[in-house]
């Protein structure tokens, strides 16, 4: 890794303490968007890989928010801004890292305009798939004192406790949440969000693992097996 992407990185490291969102996810994501735009024509290497280093950046100040204020994905862009000037980035360069960081959150009305945007968008919903998405739930959970598993109708669960009553709308009381609420709510539908042909098809195996786990813990926690 060259020598600038280093002295990003150990930014971030201040700025990370959480272990669903630590350095291990953002490297995930970074290796995820290179696998990705292997694929892609015309991709801009030094925007995607400087955003997907920062892209959460500001992820701890907003669990740290009890207001339910702050999204990360803007205010990560505008503490990128600082954090880029000061490395020397010029402005249009700039523009486009912050671009790709304000839109990176499935959660959000800013939708992902250039190709690596788009591409950083899916590798950070793909880690959130798979093996590695199960885990992180988990680790989540333990986080806000979740439930293991909440047998709770969905629809009652989003009228109740997503913004606006919508199933991308932001978490109103993480510890009334879960991680089969969040498969149900959020992760079922991110294949449909996709932009990139390769995040898709990667994206449709891990959905289908997950589904598969959660359909067996639902008859665990039941006693069917």
């Amino acid at each position: 890794m060259e020598e600038k992407y280093q002295k990003i990185m150990e930014i971030v490291k201040e700025e990370l303490s959480c272990s669903a969102h630590n350095m291990e996810h953002i490297l995930r994501v970074y290796n995820l968007c290179l696998h990705v735009a292997e694929e892609e024509p015309d991709v801009d290497l030094d925007v995607l890989k400087t955003a997907a280093l920062l892209h959460d950046i500001a992820r701890v100040k907003e669990d740290n928010d009890d207001s339910g204020d702050i999204d990360h994905a803007v205010l990560g862009a505008e503490m990128a801004g600082d954090i880029l000037a000061s490395l020397g980035y010029n402005k249009d360069t700039t523009d486009k890292i912050r671009h790709c960081i304000a839109t990176h959150r499935f959660r959000s009305v800013n939708e992902p305009e250039t190709k690596e945007a788009q591409i950083l968008f899916d590798a950070d919903k793909l880690d959130i798939f798979g093996a590695i998405g199960i885990a992180r739930l988990f680790i989540i959970a333990g986080q806000y004192d979740e439930s293991t598993y909440s047998d709770v109708p969905v629809d009652e669960y989003i009228k109740d406790n997503l913004v606006g009553g919508k199933s991308d709308g932001r978490i109103k009381v993480m510890s009334e949440h879960s991680p089969n609420l969040e498969f149900e709510t959020k992760i079922r539908y991110i294949p449909q969000r996709l932009y990139t042909p390769k995040a898709k098809e990667i994206g449709q195996e891990r959905l289908e693992y997950m589904s598969r786990f959660f359909e067996r813990m639902k008859k665990e926690i039941s006693g069917e097996i």
